[in-house]
């Protein structure tokens, strides 16, 4: 054997190979209650119309203000109480995406959504509703959540949940296109895209969305809990995501024109691991 061969005690070692990665792992989320909606007013993109849902015994009812444009004349707006501003029954639809959703009994606009943290998903009906009588149309369909305003203080605990969910759709994809194989990954592939899509679509409606990325996190932990669902992850026990905190109220020094600027950092968030 040749002097120097990595075979040669004495001789250079042969090159490590490269550590193969270590394969994706589900992650569950917490999924969202609907004690995160009750008894707020919740806006189409932050600013039109109004949802509110209360208890009823051991239901939930709501109360829904659309706005949209009237039909006889779609340049002028208008404005409908569907059931003439009563509230309505919620028939509870399971959780068939992993997150609870719920049918409004509303003949006329038929709204179904998924709650989630603080927001409902209106995903029906397909089309936009025409209320005859108040000679009205109104498109439900988008997330319902707070005004730009109250969102914006929490901005940095967003962003942090924000990089949480998005990690959990990333490893709960790919841990569904490994068990799919090889004939089943086309569909889940092309799903995951349409995703991403209406997420887009979605969110850039939202008012600010911007700058604070509410509907982004909302719409992604979403997703990531409907694959959780497909993968039969059991997420009654996971960490909640991270919840927003107020900012420290300003003291007299932020406001002193002799004094330096004090800099404040943004208020942290503990991700559970």
């Amino acid at each position: 054997m040749a002097p120097g061969s990595p075979d040669v005690p004495g001789g250079p070692a042969a090159p490590a190979q490269p550590a193969a990665p270590p394969p994706p792992k589900p992650i569950a989320l917490k999924p969202p209650s609907e004690d995160s909606v009750i008894g707020r007013d919740l806006k189409l993109n932050g600013t039109r119309g109004t949802l509110r849902i209360e208890r009823a015994g051991a239901g939930l009812r709501a109360r829904v203000t659309l706005q949209g444009a009237k039909a006889s004349n779609p340049v002028e707006s208008c404005s409908v109480n569907l059931g003439k501003g009563e509230l309505l029954n919620l028939a509870s639809d399971g959780k068939p995406e992993g997150v609870p959703r719920y049918t409004l009994d509303a003949p006329a606009c038929p709204i179904a959504f998924d709650v989630l943290d603080g927001a409902v998903l209106v995903s029906a009906p397909a089309q936009t509703c025409t209320i005859q009588e108040a000679d009205c149309e109104a498109d439900p369909r988008g997330l319902w959540g707070p005004e730009p305003g109250a969102l914006l203080p929490q901005a940095a605990a967003l962003e942090e949940a924000r990089r949480q969910a998005d990690r959990a759709v990333r490893e709960n994809y790919k841990v569904l296109t490994q068990r799919a194989g090889p004939q089943g990954v086309r569909p889940i592939v092309s799903e995951q895209a349409a995703f991403s899509s209406d997420r887009e679509q979605t969110c850039r409606s939202y008012a600010r969305e911007g700058a604070h990325g509410f509907c982004h996190v909302r719409y992604s932990e979403a997703r990531a809990l409907a694959l959780a669902a497909r993968l039969g992850l059991d997420t009654s026990a996971a960490s909640p995501a991270p919840r927003p905190r107020r900012p420290p109220a300003p003291t007299q020094a932020d406001f002193d024109p002799y004094q330096a600027p004090v800099a404040r950092s943004a208020p942290e968030s503990v991700v559970p691991r």
